[in-house]
């Protein structure tokens, strides 16, 4: 079975998302990988504007990655530059000095500093990217900087998505109307260990660097942290936010602050919205799967347990296969290294009872059981009554699709 060219998960409409005031972009076409499409997103952010990000915790992080852990620090921002088709990842010193001269082209095209200039690249490892491609073409972007449409540079940061994934957020704080506008982009090499593939939020709030940081932390978590499509941490996830500080209210300064939590919760709202996307973009993804652990000894214990089932290919083949095989949920909660006690573990497939009590349930109706594996979205629940613990880990299946998107992807 081939992968479908749109995800059969995709949504059947994109959000309008509204102007942001402070933020304009513009897409370019630099032919870095892919032909006759969008493949560089060029933002720029007006001065003033706050940035905090989180970024992969591999050991084999790419150049755009270590340039923007260099600049975070600073809490600024004037310029932000990604380009697909390229991750500029394991490409030695030619990668560092590909982003030096990326940053300086964008600096001198935004008129800033390159401590301001942030970067994110997706695509092939080990390829190295030449920035000369990116010469005039940033020059030129910056020329035709707007404020809309949204889903433009959701389409430029796209490698092998089958839709952009946009999500927004409209809210009050002291009477004043704020914005959250995200875009995200992510398909395979998902398990993120900080944020997804790549993911760009702005906001209109004035907020400090140090509290937009303390948030976006807290809220990845249980957001792009709580996903997996096949458990391949990528080299170059990066999760960046940015505040142009231009809504006409007070600033927050303090995570103390109660607004801090107002603006967090919407933020958090954005994120798990484009990590869903993420999920139900998975590369042959034909399900989405919501995995829940409760009664575990600790929630990190229970989110760990999640985390081996839905990384389980024999799990994950299953429910493509509509199998409602629920001994392999048993492996995968045996082998996470847990605490786990067999006798106590039950099992259910939506509200169905497939297991208790260490055994298979004497409540158990295969054929309910297999009608109900033939949806879209699946729940998949554990019960380990050791404990209060628990957690959610969202995944997809895994198709021969998935296959045949990477058995060929460098070619």
């Amino acid at each position: 079975m081939a992968a479908h060219p749109v995800s059969p998960l995709a949504p059947k409409s994109y959000p309008d998302l509204p102007e942001i005031a402070g933020v304009r972009f513009a897409t370019a076409e630099a032919g870095i990988k892919y032909k006759n499409r969008t493949d560089v997103l060029l933002m720029a952010f007006d001065e003033g504007t706050t940035a905090a990000g989180v970024l992969t915790k591999s050991k084999c992080s790419s150049a755009a990655v270590d340039w923007c852990r260099a600049n975070l620090p600073g809490g600024k921002a004037r310029g932000l530059v990604v380009n697909s088709g390229n991750a500029n990842a394991f490409t030695g010193s030619k990668g560092k000095q590909s982003v030096e001269l990326t940053a300086d082209y964008a600096a001198k095209a935004l008129g800033c500093a390159t401590s301001e200039i942030f970067l994110a690249s997706t695509g092939v490892i080990g390829e190295p990217l030449p920035a000369e491609k990116f010469a005039g073409v940033l020059d030129e972007a910056a020329t035709r900087l707007g404020d809309t449409p949204w889903i433009e540079p959701a389409k430029a940061i796209m490698t092998t998505d089958t839709f952009p994934k946009l999500s927004g957020a409209i809210f009050e704080i002291d009477g004043v109307e704020v914005k959250i506008n995200g875009i995200a982009k992510g398909s395979g090499m998902i398990a993120p260990d900080m944020a997804t593939m790549l993911s760009f939020v702005v906001t209109d709030m004035p907020i400090a660097a140090p509290v937009l940081q303390a948030l976006l932390a807290r809220h990845v978590q249980t957001s792009f942290n709580a996903i997996t499509v096949d458990s391949d941490t990528s080299t170059s996830d990066t999760l960046l936010a940015f505040a142009t500080c231009k809504a006409r209210v007070e600033a927050i300064e303090s995570i103390d602050d109660p607004r801090a939590e107002t603006f967090g919760e919407a933020l958090r709202d954005v994120l798990f919205d484009l990590a869903i996307q993420t999920v139900r973009d998975g590369e042959g993804a034909t399900k989405q799967v919501s995995v829940h652990v409760e009664g575990a000894t600790s929630d990190a214990s229970a989110f760990r347990i999640a985390k081996s089932i839905a990384d389980s290919p024999l799990v994950k083949t299953a429910i493509a296969g509509e199998d409602a095989n629920w001994g392999r949920v048993v492996m995968a909660v045996g082998k996470a290294g847990e605490p786990a006690d067999r006798d106590k573990l039950a099992i259910r497939f939506g509200d169905l009872l497939v297991a208790k009590d260490g055994e298979r349930a004497t409540v158990y109706d295969e054929a309910a059981t297999s009608a109900y594996m033939k949806g879209e979205d699946l729940e998949l629940t554990v019960s380990l009554g050791l404990g209060d613990g628990r957690a959610t880990v969202y995944t997809c299946d895994l198709t021969h699709g998935y296959i045949t998107i990477n058995g060929d992807y460098r070619s």
